[in-house]
């Protein structure tokens, strides 16, 4: 799994960027990266994972999701299914920032600031905010502009959000860090359904095992245990969602105890996997 810094360019006539992404999964980036642009990500519907900053869990149904700038996040395509549709708004913070004597500005310039760590608005906001969004991506020159702002305002007036950090995850922490973290990240992507030796990481980045824990911690704010059980418990959702029983859930993600699976996955999930699975059906 690559770590990016992504270079964003502007539409065309315009001082931001829009996407309406209608592809099969399999060719969606989920890289996890950073931009100096907020963004703005809208599910329309399906499930996956949204990894932003030290944040990682699941969404199901959609999602609506306010990133700020340089906040190192992954695509929303990690981990779902066919079909999959988002729209991506991704605006650079200065054209909407206003100064601090425009009073009538100051939820707008708070919403800014709450973004570092993450803004995960509810279903119902996404529903009256999905509409506008579609607007946008119909309407040309400065209209487009006013549009924005308009959905911004609507979010930063609503209470009915979640910040998803508790504190702001600094880009540097992932460019300092690159290489030696896209090593550890691709050999779980490529492992996690096997025993993983915490030795044999630890080797792979030349570190001893106490500073390589130490590296994780610090970089991560997660011990790798807790690292490769949420990746292990990310796929195990969705293979349920594709269909798969909980026992092939189980073992098809590296676990070799069905009880000890389904402990950790309502540890992560907050419900067993068999209640995740009767959600599904329901």
């Amino acid at each position: 799994m690559k770590v990016n810094f992504e270079t964003v360019l502007a539409d065309k006539n315009s001082s931001f960027r829009t996407l309406h992404i209608k592809v099969p999964v399999k060719e969606l980036r989920w890289e996890y990266h950073y931009h100096t642009e907020m963004e703005l990500v809208c599910v329309i519907s399906g499930n996956g994972t949204r990894h932003v900053g030290y944040h990682k869990s699941n969404f199901t149904n959609g999602d609506l999701v306010l990133i700020g700038s340089n906040i190192p996040h992954s695509g929303f395509g990690l981990n779902s299914l066919d079909p999959h549709e988002e729209i991506v708004v991704q605006f650079r913070e200065d054209i909407i920032r206003f100064p601090k004597e425009v009073e009538e500005m100051s939820s707008l310039n708070r919403l800014i600031t709450q973004s570092q760590l993450g803004i995960m608005f509810s279903p119902k906001v996404k529903r009256k905010i999905l509409p506008k969004l579609y607007e946008m991506l119909e309407t040309e020159n400065s209209k487009r502009y006013f549009i924005l702002l308009n959905i911004l305002f609507e979010l930063a007036e609503t209470r009915d959000y979640v910040l998803l950090n508790k504190e702001v995850m600094p880009h540097t922490v992932i460019s300092k860090n690159k290489e030696r973290l896209q090593t550890i990240f691709t050999f779980v992507e490529k492992n996690y359904d096997k025993e993983i030796e915490i030795n044999d990481i630890a080797n792979l980045v030349n570190l001893t095992l106490p500073a390589f824990c130490n590296f994780f911690k610090k970089t991560t704010k997660i011990t790798f245990t807790d690292f490769i059980n949420q990746y292990r418990i990310d796929k195990a959702c969705t293979l349920i969602l594709q269909g798969k029983s909980i026992s092939e859930s189980c073992y098809d993600t590296g676990y070799n105890s069905i009880s000890y699976f389904s402990r950790t996955f309502k540890k992560y999930m907050g419900k067993t996997p068999t209640e995740f699975n009767n959600e599904l059906v329901k």
